[in-house]
C-alpha cells in the first residue's frame, strides 16, 4: 500500500536528485534535498485539506490529481509561475524572463521579491476565505468548542466571511500605503497592487469554490436520484439510466484543488529564495516536495485517516488561517519560513493528539456512552 501510493514520489526523488547532481554537483544535490524537505514541511496542512476534498472523488480523479495535477503543480507553480510573475512585474516577454532566470539570477530574485506583495495578497485572501468559511460553519464535531461554537452562530449572518476578508484586505492595504508614504513613497503604487491582487484572490475563491460547491450539490442530488433509479430498476427489471453529472462535479472539484494548491505553494516558492535563486534547483526541489504532498493526500484518503482522526481537518484549517495571516503580514514584515512551517505542524499535531484522546475516550466509554465521551474529549 505504501509503495503503491508513494512509488511515483520515490521515483521522482531519485530522478530529481540525480539530475541535480549532474547539473551542479553535490552542492546542488544538497540544495534540492533541503528544498524538498522545506516544501513538505510547509505543505503538510495542504495535504490534510486536500484529502478532505479528494475523498469525495472517484479513484479515476484521484489518479488525475496524481498525474495531471502534479504537472500543473510542479511545472505550473514551481517553474512557470515565478517566471510569469517576473515577466508581468518587469513588463518583459516570457522568453526574456526565462533568460533572466537562467543567466541573471540575482536580478531575477529581486524581481520576484518585488512582486511578493501582490502574490501574498492574492494567496492570503484565498486562504483566509477557506478558513473563514470553515470556522463559520455549524458542524457536529467541534475541536476548540469555546471558539467554534460562538463563531458558528455568527456564521448564520449572510456574507460575513466576505465582509471580514475585505476588512482585513483594506487594513493591510492601508497599512502598506502608510508605510510606503513614511519611507518616501517608493512603494506607494504597491498599496493599490495589494488591494487589486487581494480582490482578485477573493473573486477567484468565490468563482472556483462556488462552481465546485454547485456541482457537488448537484452530484449529491444526482446520487439520490441514482439510488431511486436502482430501486426502481430492481423492481421492474429494467436497466437504470446512465449518470453523467459526476464528471462535471469532479472536474470543478479538481480545479478547486489546483487553485488551493497554488495558494499553498506561494510561501514555498518565495521561501525557496532564502536557499537558492537558481530556478532549475528550485523547480527540482519544490517539485519533489509537491509530489510527496500529493502522495500523502491520496494516502490519507485511502487509509481513512480523516475519518479516524476527526480533528485533523480542523487543525489543517486553523493552519490555513495562520498561513493566511502570515502571508498578509509578510507584505510589510519579513517572517522566517521556519516559523511558517512550524505553525502548521504544531496546529496539526495538536489536532491529531486531540483526536487520539477522543478515540481513547470513546473506546473506554463504549458504544453506549459514545456521545458523552465525545463531549468530554473536546478542547
Amino acid at each position: 500500500m505504501l509503495l503503491k501510493t508513494f512509488g511515483w514520489s520515490f521515483a521522482v526523488t531519485a530522478l530529481g536528485l540525480v539530475a541535480a547532481a549532474f547539473y551542479g554537483g553535490w552542492t546542488a544535490f544538497g540544495i534540492v534535498a533541503i528544498l524538498a524537505v522545506l516544501e513538505i514541511s510547509l505543505s503538510f496542512d495542504n495535504a490534510v485539506v486536500n484529502a478532505g476534498i479528494l475523498k469525495k472523488m472517484s479513484a479515476f480523479w484521484q489518479k488525475i490529481f496524481l498525474t495531471v495535477g502534479v504537472l500543473i503543480a510542479v511545472f505550473g507553480m514551481r517553474l512557470v509561475f515565478p517566471v510569469v510573475i517576473v515577466a508581468i512585474s518587469a513588463k518583459m516577454g516570457p522568453i526574456e524572463a526565462v533568460d533572466l532566470a537562467l543567466n541573471n539570477k540575482d536580478r531575477y530574485q529581486q524581481l520576484v521579491t518585488d512582486a511578493h506583495p501582490a502574490i501574498a495578497a492574492f494567496g492570503g485572501m484565498f486562504l483566509l476565505m477557506i478558513f473563514l468559511d470553515f470556522i463559520f460553519e455549524d458542524r457536529d464535531i467541534q475541536w476548540l468548542r469555546w471558539i467554534e461554537r460562538p463563531l458558528a452562530k455568527l456564521g448564520k449572518v449572510d456574507m460575513l466571511s466576505v465582509c471580514i476578508a475585505l476588512i482585513v484586505l483594506l487594513i493591510t492595504s492601508f497599512t502598506f500605503a502608510t508605510h510606503a508614504h513614511q519611507h518616501g513613497g517608493a512603494h506607494a503604487d504597491k498599496a493599490q497592487t495589494v488591494l487589486i491582487a487581494g480582490i482578485a484572490g477573493l473573486i477567484t475563491y468565490m468563482v472556483v469554490g462556488g462552481l465546485s460547491g454547485y456541482f457537488e450539490d448537484k452530484l449529491e442530488a444526482d446520487e439520490e436520484r441514482e439510488h431511486e433509479a436502482e430501486e426502481a430498476a430492481a423492481r421492474t427489471g429494467r436497466q437504470k439510466p446512465a449518470i453523467v453529472l459526476a464528471g462535471q462535479a469532479a472536474f470543478f472539484m479538481f480545479l478547486y484543488l489546483e487553485v488551493l494548491d497554488a495558494s499553498f505553494s506561494f510561501d514555498g516558492v518565495i521561501g525557496a529564495f532564502a536557499i537558492t535563486n537558481d530556478i532549475v534547483l528550485m523547480a527540482l526541489g519544490l517539485g519533489i516536495g509537491a509530489m510527496y504532498v500529493r502522495s500523502l493526500t491520496v494516502y490519507l484518503v485511502r487509509q481513512g485517516t480523516l475519518d479516524d482522526y476527526v480533528y485533523l481537518e480542523h487543525g489543517a484549517h486553523y493552519a490555513i488561517g495562520a498561513l493566511a495571516v502570515i502571508l498578509m503580514v509578510t507584505i510589510r514584515y519579513e517572517i522566517n519560513e521556519v516559523v511558517t512551517g512550524l505553525v502548521g505542524v504544531v496546529l496539526i499535531a495538536a489536532s491529531f493528539l486531540s483526536s487520539v484522546r477522543r478515540n481513547r475516550a470513546l473506546a473506554a466509554a463504549g458504544e453506549g456512552s459514545g456521545e458523552k465521551a465525545e463531549v468530554s474529549s473536546g478542547v
